[in-house]
Parts: C-alpha cells; structure tokens; sequence
C-alpha cells in the first residue's frame, strides 16, 4: 500500500515526523553523509530525527549534516519519489545512505469505493478520483470548482459567481426527464456521502431566486476543500450498484483528512484573493446610444420626443457616458481564508482538528459578505492487539450570506450610457428630478441566509476471526437553514413618500433536518491457493426529518426592527409542512479473483422507500463486473515495455427513489384565505397514486487500462451506455380534473452513451525536474429513446423522439425582410402567421458534444507550477435570447448597431423601434425565441494555475514553508455571443476571476 509523507500541497516534500520532546539533558553531536540514487548524488532529501524536531535537506551534491540530540539517534530518509529508509546511528558521526526509487503506477493506489477500499489495478467498476495535491489552497469555497476539468464523464458547472450558490453536476449525462426548470427536485442530482455517511441533498432556498439560479445551495459548501484527502466519483453500475436506487445518477465520496501516527503537526495556512468580472461585452457608447435611440423614433414617425425620453429630450445630459457594467458588477471581491490544524497521534491513534474561517466579499457597489466557519475533527484508534479499530469524525459548519436582493448583473447591461450619476453632490442618492431610477436603491433590499450543519460519522470495526470482520458505520446530519428577505421603504424614490410602516416588509423562512444512517457490515476474505474471494453483507437503515415554515411580515415603526418579524403589524402565516422519510436496504457484494489475473465482481441491493405507494415500496438493483489483468500473462512477460494492462466490464441496474417526500399521497394544504362558519378549509393539493414506483436505470460498460514504460505512459479508454426508464414525472392531467398533473411513471426511456479517454505521462523526470501531464476527453451523446403518445401530452413542444433532452424547438430565422423591414421565419404550416406550435420546427440541441481537460505540472528542486485547461464543445443560448427591444431605453451590445437598411441589405438586426408598436414588438418576441437566440458557445479556458515555492529551512523550529499563487478562471478563448459560454443563467453573475496569494506553515 502505497504511503504519502507530503505535505497539505502534497507537490514538493512531506510533512516532518516530529514529536515535540526534546531530551535536553543528551549531548548533541552533529551526524553528516550522503545521500544517493544509482550512485548519483540526490538533491531535496528530508532527513529528521525521529522523536525530535531536527530536521535538514540534502543540497545539490546530495550531503547533509544534522544536530542529533540522543545517543543512538534514530534517522529518517525521505523523499517523495524514493522508498524510505529509517537507520539507527549508533555512535556513528557519518551515514551515507542510497534510496531506492518508488514505481508510483497504477498498482499501488487504492480507491474509496464506498463500502470497501479497492486497489486501483483490482477494481472491476468506474471510478474517477481527485486527490487533495489538485484541491487544496486554491481559492474556491466548494471543491467542486477545484474538481471541474479534472475528471473524465464528470461535467460540473458552476451556477453563479455568488458565494454560496450551486452547482450542476453530471455524471454521465442527465439520466431523469426531472430538472430544476419543471420539477421541485432534480432528479439528476448524484449522491453525496461524507466518510461513509450520506449527506443532504441541495438545498432549494425560498427567497432567492432572484440573485441565486434555480434557489440552489450546494451541501458541499459546508466542508473547507483543504480539509479533503480525496474525492472519488462512481460512474458504472458495478461502482454504484451497491448503493441502490441512491447511485442512479453516480456517487460522489468525499474522505476528509486524518492524523498521521508518530507525527505531531501544527499547520497554519492563509490566503487572501482578488476576484473580478472575468469578461465583459461591449456595449455601446453615448454616441452610438442616442444615434439608436433617435433613429428609433425616426423609424416609428414620432417627431416629437415624448416626456418619457429623458435620455434623449434634454432631461439628462448627452455628453454623459458611464460604463455601467462597471459601475455595478466592477467592485473588487476580497477572500480571506485562514485554516489552523493540530493533527498527531501514536502507534494506537490519531488525531487532525482544523479551523477554517473563509470571508468573502462581492463585486456589487455595497458591503455584502459570505462567511463560513468550520471546524472539522477526526479521530482513529486501533487496538494493541490490531483487531478493533474505532474512526471518529465530526464536521460543524456554518455560512452565513449576505447580498443584494436582485442581482444587478443586467442593468449593468440596460442601463443608458447616459444616464444619471449615482450619487448627488451631499452623497444622498440621486433620483433626476425624478425621472431616473437610481439602481443603487436596490442594494437597500437584502437577500441572507445562515445555515448551520453538523455532520457525524463513527465507524467502527472488530477482527472476528483472521479472514472475518465485522464494521458498523453511522453517522447523522443536523442541517438548520434560515433565510431572509427584506426590503425597506428607502429603496423607493423619497418622491413616493414611503414609511416604514406602510412601505416596508420583510420575510423570513426556516428549514431543519434531520437523518441517522446506521449500516452493519460483515466482510470476510479467503485464500485457496490461486483462488481469493471477498465476502461483504451489510444493511442500511436510514430516517430523514425535515421541517419547513415561512412568515411574511409588514408594517414595522423603523426598518432597524425588520429582522425581528414580531415588530411587524402584519402577519402572514405560511402552512408549517412536515416531511419524513424511512430508508432500509440489504446488499451484498462477492469478488473472486483467480490467479491475481481473472476478477469477477458481484453486488446486490434490495431497497426499501416510504417515498412511494404501499404496492412498490421495495426493489432490487444490483450489477456485475470483471475484468482481466492481462499484462500478467505468460505471452507478455517479456514485454518490458508493457507496465500494466487490463480489460474490464459491467452492467447492472441503479434506481432512483429521488422525487421528493409524500409525492404518492393525498395532500391538502390549509386555506387561510378561505374561512365557513369560523373554520379554516382545506385545499387539495396533490392526488394519490399507489402504484407510483422506482425510476431505473440499466448501466453497460466496457473499458481497456494500461500503463507503458514503468508507467511513465498511460491511457485508460472507456465506453458506457445508461437507460432510464420509469420516468418519475408527472402525467398531465385536463383542468377538469381541477389538477394540472399527478405523480406517475412515464414509459419514456433515456439513453446516455459515450467515449472516455484518460492520458497520463511523466515526459521528463531527474532528480531535480519532473514534468506530469494528464488529459482527459469525454464524447457524451444523449438521446430520447421513447415517450409513447408524446404528441398527445403537454411535453410535445419540449422532447422529440430520437433527439437529446436538451433540445429546443425554435422558430427558424431567415433575416430581416427587406419588404417589411422585420424580422423573418419560416412559416412552416403556411397560414401566414408565425406562433407555436406550428412553426417553431427548428431544433438546436444544447446539450455537450465533448467536454475534457488538460493538467500539467512541472516540479523543478524547490518550485512548482501547475495549470489546468478547461474545455467544451457546445451550443448555448446567447444574448439575443432575452436582449431588450434595440431603439427602446436600454442599451445594446455594439454588435447591434449592425441593422438592416437599403444601404446595408445584409444588417443582422431589423431598424430600431421604440416598443410602441405592437408588430415590430412580436416580431422581435420571436426572435428571441428563434434559432438567432441559440450559438456557438464552445470554449477553452485557462482553469487553474498555481505557482508554489517552498523555503529551504534547516534546523528550525519551522519544518516547512510555502508559499504560493494560484489563478481561478483566468483566461477564456471563446466566440459566444455574452458574458460566459459555460454559464448562461439569464441576469445572474457569472463565476469570477480570481488571483490569490497565501502562505501555509508547518511546525
């Protein structure tokens, strides 16, 4: 098994094996040597005493010399590509000592893979793996934004350059028809598991659609990405089977850092960064702006500017010119992150506790701030005897943030070159006579929330008897979830003569869960001569409460009492909705392997849901795998070039319970508007459907691993192909029925194929340079394979039979008609007019057409660079899907000023207008929802770049220090038509450019 010394960067040299105890009472003598390879001299050796803090490094001619402090000192050799060596020093005053250079291939890994740990060469299923040298200290406050790029089938998204916000992760493609745009509940969404405890899902907040896309709050925002040891993503059916109808969509593993025995540490670790809009488009100026507006007025025959016009008609001033863009979003966002962390332990345990406090502000002209709090705790202990080992670990968290109510990202885009300054001259804001609406109001009206989480695990084990062990694992999640939203009467114009009392209200909104996992195991292994055969039985029972209500308060004597909802005159009671859900499952798991060649891997669940109807509350899921080492084989032993070579497949079936609580039920809510006889009435709100049952989804792969030239060359190639079916949607229903839908399986099947290819290569490595590089490409492709009597049901004009589900239907945009000067399309059904669905025909599919990365890191004595490349092959929706009417009192890209005329019959956009007329204002309703509103929006991006130096340090106290940079989203080489080509959330802020610069110690 392989064994890491490195340090929290894990790039340049490990972690010192110190012990704080001094003998001050032995004499000290000086021990010198040197260190060699092959006979070559070796640079970067860490030599240390074992039990004192004395510590030095070779130098470029491979010497040392060191102060010991005992009579028989024992010395410990390290480097990071050479095997240990420990040499007790009996009155000697001279060690020489040659290191034997580790094979750091494929073999020596070992991979989470959740109810047991696999070596990588033995592994039969798909698992992708991030380790913590590529998560921590860069400047993100969720390890998914260290993780895109990284992995092959894994395509992450951030949801918005907000703190605190979500992110859409898909692993293999969409497997379910629910999304966030037509269900409560994503049922795309992976499941998270934390040391072996399943966590929460996303958190859909109440109040925040406005500045947060789809209301989503990532559960992994709760957990500071350097307290993570690795990350591990379980793609095909034999990786994910065990887990039932919970690993549908993959399986995410998260393993946070542990002590280290015979080591006592102390590390300090602060950054602070810089972050900024990473693009803007280019609007138009003042000049161009008003020649727009003036033709628009031209172009619909109004000679005489109306009152309104107040950009043009001399209200405010024309020699005027602000970039909006930034004025608003242009603010420089400052991250501070400080982690201090205390890990040790002995022979018999270990222990790591951690404190990380990570403030952040934002780019909006106001003090808004996210801040998180974490303090993470882990403990190991393993008896004299080695047979009981007990694991602890703890996670307390808690975020709090603070921002604007709406988010300002597209009057930065709107708003007239010209407009008004902010500010008048006594600083008060600065409403024009009132004839501008000051967007700084609108940092007067708050968005927050606080959320506190405390996440448990506790495993513990016992050697039953030398091939039979028996292990529980529990663990709990308490999550509280409070939100705020409050808008005070000074957001107004002063014009309106608001008060606190009558202008002002506010709403608040709480949410609390909590779930217990206890899973009892039983594992035993087995050698017959060439036959080996691990046994794993083991049960899950798993309980989920949760709680939620809102209050929306008005009418309060000064806006200093609105976070006090009792200080409201007016009260509005939302229904207090209680939810609980009940998990049980059984599974199984058996590999055999025969002469460490031929591996077959067998897993089975059967699970059991309250989430549906007494008729089909359980089923069973399982897979199988196998996969062949061939490079072991008698024909290829002479093959040095050949390292390592495999072949394996699955297939097997995952399900999906993933539908939100009591969806199968009768339920009402309390009509408080809606009052007989003094009695409050009930209102139907949902229909029952018993035999509401499983989603599944039935997994194919088939892959070839190898390994060249001691490993200095590898390629893994995978091919997958998932289908869902039982579509857990819901069926509409005829208004009749006084019921929109009711929950049910839909016959419709889905199908997510691909490629997946894996480089790795050590092109140069010497003692003082390395070069690493790895590439990753995945070629997705997704299709509806069936949806019986589509036509006939409400998704029609969303799904087509044959296609990917990410398609859209537009109308198809033929140019500006030179007859009419309007926007054309084609008139599919030819009635002469244009309107869904008879001629919106036109298909673009949105979904990726390949996705991947590219990661290098160059490692030269005590530097290291590393840089990460993000690509995507695309289309997307652009900005002329939601651009306002070009002529109106809204500013435009420059791109605009292209328009059609006799002078220029080949103008993209047609003559401008002012929006008072109704035919010009449709036909431009339909541009925007024509194939005009869909591009290119493919890219390639500079992800991550990190530049460490570590200090030489020698016989001090210190046993390392770093320092480093790191850039996030630096550079983006794109042709999409907006802000952002990965990220296309209408009005939201895209994620950030960030520049950090930090510093980690260790003692």
């Amino acid at each position: 098994m392989k064994k890491s010394y490195y340090n929290i960067g894990g790039i340049f040299f490990g972690l010192m094996l110190t012990t704080v105890s001094i003998n001050t009472q032995a004499q000290k003598r000086a021990i010198s040597g040197t260190v060699t390879s092959s006979d070559k001299p070796l640079a970067g050796v860490i030599i240390s005493q074992e039990g004192s803090n004395q510590v030095t490094l070779t130098g470029n001619n491979g010497t040392y010399r060191l102060e010991v402090n005992t009579e028989n000192p024992i010395l410990l050799f390290r480097h990071r590509d050479y095997a240990e060596v420990k040499i007790t020093a009996n009155n000697q005053t001279v060690v020489n000592v040659s290191l034997e250079q580790k094979v750091k291939g494929i073999e020596e890994v070992i991979l989470n893979a959740g109810y047991y740990r696999v070596k990588d060469k033995e592994r039969t299923g798909s698992i992708a793996k991030v380790s913590a040298k590529d998560i921590e200290n860069q400047p993100v406050t969720n390890v998914l934004s260290a993780a895109q790029g990284r992995m092959a089938g894994v395509n992450i998204t951030q949801s918005t350059g907000v703190a605190g916000g979500g992110y859409d992760v898909q692993i293999r493609g969409r497997n379910s028809l629910r999304t966030l745009s037509n269900s409560p509940v994503d049922g795309n969404q992976p499941l998270y598991v934390l040391d072996g405890v399943p966590m929460a899902t996303s958190v859909t907040s109440t109040f925040s659609a406005q500045i947060l896309p789809f209301r989503n709050i990532n559960p992994l925002n709760s957990i500071s990405p350097n307290d993570i040891e690795s990350l591990e993503i379980l793609k095909d059916a034999d990786a994910t089977a065990i887990y039932g109808s919970r690993g549908a969509n993959g399986v995410i593993l998260i393993t946070t850092k542990k002590g280290s025995k015979n080591k006592s540490s102390i590390t300090v670790n602060s950054s602070l960064a810089f972050s900024s809009v990473a693009s803007r488009m280019k609007m138009m100026n003042t000049a161009e702006y008003i020649q727009m507006r003036k033709s628009a007025f031209a172009n619909d025959n109004i000679l005489t500017l109306p009152a309104t016009a107040y950009d043009i008609n001399g209200a405010w001033d024309q020699s005027r010119s602000t970039d909006w863009q930034k004025e608003l979003t242009g603010k420089t966002a400052t991250t501070s992150n400080t982690n201090l962390g205390l890990s040790g332990g002995s022979d018999g345990w270990t222990y790591r506790i951690n404190v990380t406090h990570n403030e952040q502000t934002t780019v909006y002209p106001a003090d808004y701030r996210y801040k998180n709090n974490v303090l993470s705790m882990g403990f190991t202990h393993r008896s004299k005897d080695k047979k009981l080992n007990i694991s602890l670990a703890n996670n307390f968290s808690q975020q709090f943030n603070n921002v604007i109510n709406e988010d300002m990202t597209n009057i930065g885009l709107s708003l007239s070159p010209n407009a008004p300054a902010l500010y008048n001259v006594d600083g008060s804001l600065n409403w024009q006579n009132n004839t501008f609406t000051n967007p700084i109001a609108s940092t007067l009206a708050t968005y927050q929330n606080d959320t506190k989480q405390i996440s448990n695990s506790l495993n513990v084990s016992y050697q039953l008897f030398p091939n039979i062990q028996f292990n529980i694992n529990s663990g709990f999640n308490y999550q509280n979830f409070e939100e705020f939203n409050l808008r005070p009467h000074t957001r107004y114009n002063p014009a309106f003569n608001f008060t606190s009392s009558n202008g002002s209200s506010t709403f608040t909104s709480s949410f609390s869960s909590f779930s217990y996992n206890v899973e009892p195991q039983i594992t035993g292994d087995f050698v017959l001569g060439r036959n080996k055969v691990s046994v794993l039985l083991g049960a899950t029972v798993n309980s989920l409460e949760s709680k939620q209500s809102s209050i929306q308060g008005s009418g309060f004597e000064s806006n200093a009492l609105m976070m006090n909802i009792n200080a409201a005159k007016t009260k509005i009671f939302s229904d207090i909705i209680s939810t609980d859900y009940k998990y049980i499952a059984a599974f199984g798991r058996i590999n055999y392997q025969f002469d460490s060649k031929y591996i077959v891997n067998l897993t089975a669940r059967r699970d059991g849901s309250s989430r549906f109807g007494p008729n089909n509350r359980f089923a069973n899921f399982g897979a199988i795998g196998a996969a062949w080492l061939f490079y072991k084989e008698n024909f290829l032993a002479d093959r040095k070039w050949l390292s390592f070579g495999k072949l394996r497949g699955s297939y097997g079936i995952a399900g999906s319970d993933n539908i939100g609580d009591a969806q199968f039920r009768d339920t009402y809510s309390v009509a408080s508007s809606s009052i007989y006889n003094g009695v409050v009435g009930l209102v139907p709100t949902r229909l029952f459907n018993g035999n509401f049952s499983w989603e599944k989804t039935k997994k194919l792969e088939f892959a070839l691993e190898t390994s060249f030239f001691s490993d200095a060359i590898g390629m893994n190639i995978s091919w997958f192909r998932n289908r869902s079916d039982n579509q857990l949607v819901g069926l509409p229903l005829p208004a009749t029925t006084g019921f929109t839908s009711v929950q049910a399986n839909l016959a419709a099947t889905v199908e997510n194929r691909g490629w997946e290819f894996e480089f790795r290569a050590t092109p140069i490595k010497t003692n003082n340079f390395t070069w690493e590089s790895n590439f990753n490409l995945t070629i997705p492709e997704n299709r509806l394979l069936a949806f019986p009597n589509l036509e006939g049901s409400t998704f029609s004009n969303q799904y087509v039979v044959g296609y990917s589900t990410s398609i859209v239907k537009l109308y198809n945009f033929t140019g500006v008609n030179p007859l009419t000067g309007l926007y054309s399309f084609t008139d599919v059904n030819g009635d002469g007019k244009i309107s869904a669905p008879d001629d919106n025909k036109s298909i673009e599919d949105l979904s990726v057409k390949f996705y991947g990365g590219l990661s290098n890191r160059l490692r030269y004595k005590n530097w290291d660079l590393s840089f990460l490349f993000q690509f995507t092959k695309q289309r997307n929706y652009n900005y002329n899907s939601y651009m306002s009417v070009p002529g109106t009192m809204n500013n435009q890209p420059q791109v605009v000023s292209d328009v059609w005329s006799v002078n220029n019959p080949n103008g993209y956009y047609m003559p401008y207008t002012t929006g008072v007329n109704a035919t010009k204002n449709a036909a431009h309703t339909n541009f925007m929802k024509s194939t005009a509103a869909v591009g290119d929006a493919s890219f390639i991006r500079l992800k991550n770049i990190q530049l460490n130096y570590r200090l030489p340090l020698q016989n001090s106290v210190i046993s390392e220090l770093m320092i480093y940079v790191q850039g996030q989203n630096v550079i983006t080489w794109t042709n999409y038509f907006g802000l952002d080509p990965e990220f296309v959330a209408t009005g939201y802020l895209p994620p950030l450019r960030t520049w950090s610069i930090g510093t980690q110690i260790n003692f």
